[in-house]
């Protein structure tokens, strides 16, 4: 069997370095985890091309919450991906839907043109259509290189039915890279059930913040105040294990 190619999802410069340390073939760059990933600074995005043996791919999504873009957002994601171009970014990974679940096409087309020639992913606003077959045919149609999923589900092994299904109608027109809650324990299985050629997983574990002095009566953002005194960092260790499981 192929070992898969295994991409990290990680948040920031010191993720990039956590994950590239730990034997990731290649990284998704990304801000704000916790809103399941926002597109970082230019200057995060240079620093990680800079240290980078592998590639490096960019999430272009400008705002938490849905994949239904106003105007003015999507003319923002345009122009981050032309910033992009001569910044030595192999790729970015972009998404967007109709207010019916399915794939924008028009939309998705022009972000792919402007991508060019860097590779281009699909990210689970995928996960989030109303027909995954529909979908995927949507994509292929736009000229994507690969999709990100979890087979429209919480996690993979409950999405491996879809996942499976997916990597057959894909027929290697398009590459299926399977996610959601891999881990050291899961990865082969999923890999045996579904064929997947390329596996994502982000691997974080939170850390308490260094700082002594801490505020009881302030909470940035709406967030829970203890949540202002913990760091989420990528655990080189799981990553470690994770690959290793996945390319036995």
């Amino acid at each position: 069997m192929t070992k898969p190619l295994i991409e990290l999802c990680v948040e920031g410069v010191d993720g990039f370095l956590a994950a590239q340390e730990a034997g990731a073939d290649r990284v998704e760059l990304c801000a704000s985890l916790v809103e399941g990933g926002l597109t970082p600074s230019l200057a995060t995005i240079r620093a990680a091309v800079k240290a980078a043996s592998i590639p490096v791919h960019v999430i272009i999504r400008p705002r938490g919450g849905d994949f239904l873009y106003s105007d003015t957002e999507f003319e923002t994601m345009v122009e981050d991906i032309k910033a992009l171009r001569n910044e030595g970014v192999s790729g970015v990974v972009i998404g967007c839907l109709t207010p019916d679940g399915r794939i924008d096409e028009l939309r998705t087309k022009d972000l792919v043109e402007a991508a060019r020639p860097m590779s281009v992913t699909c990210h689970r606003a995928f996960d989030m259509t109303a027909d995954a077959r529909e979908a995927l045919e949507a994509l292929i149609r736009c000229g994507m290189d690969r999709v990100l999923t979890s087979g429209q589900r919480d996690t993979a092994v409950e999405g491996t039915a879809i996942l499976k299904a997916a990597v057959e109608q894909a027929a290697r027109r398009i590459v299926i890279m399977g996610c959601g809650a891999l881990d050291a324990d899961n990865i082969q299985k999923v890999r045996d059930e579904t064929g997947l050629t390329e596996m994502h997983f982000a691997a974080l574990t939170t850390v308490p913040s260094g700082m002594t002095f801490r505020n009881p009566h302030v909470g940035m953002g709406g967030s829970e105040k203890d949540r202002e005194y913990e760091l989420t960092l990528t655990d080189r260790d799981a990553v470690r294990a994770t690959i290793a499981a996945a390319k036995s």
